[in-house]
């Protein structure tokens, strides 16, 4: 199935959870990581038990220091 990530598209199993998909678009680190599924936040200890559907749009956020 499609999905868009950052708005890439990506192709991923037709039966992925949020967390595999980290894997197949090589996100290294989920440290300090942020992800919106359709502008929808989903809690990190969901990941694993949230699965994608065609076409989900996310985004994907990285923390930084800086002021």
């Amino acid at each position: 199935m499609e999905i868009t990530v950052n708005q890439q598209n990506y192709s991923v199993p037709e039966i992925c959870s949020l967390q595999q998909m980290l894997d197949i678009v090589f996100i290294p680190s989920t440290k300090g990581i942020a992800i919106a599924i359709n502008q929808e936040i989903i809690v990190k200890g969901n990941w694993a038990s949230h699965f994608l559907i065609p076409g989900d749009n996310l985004t994907i956020i990285k923390a930084t220091q800086g002021g």
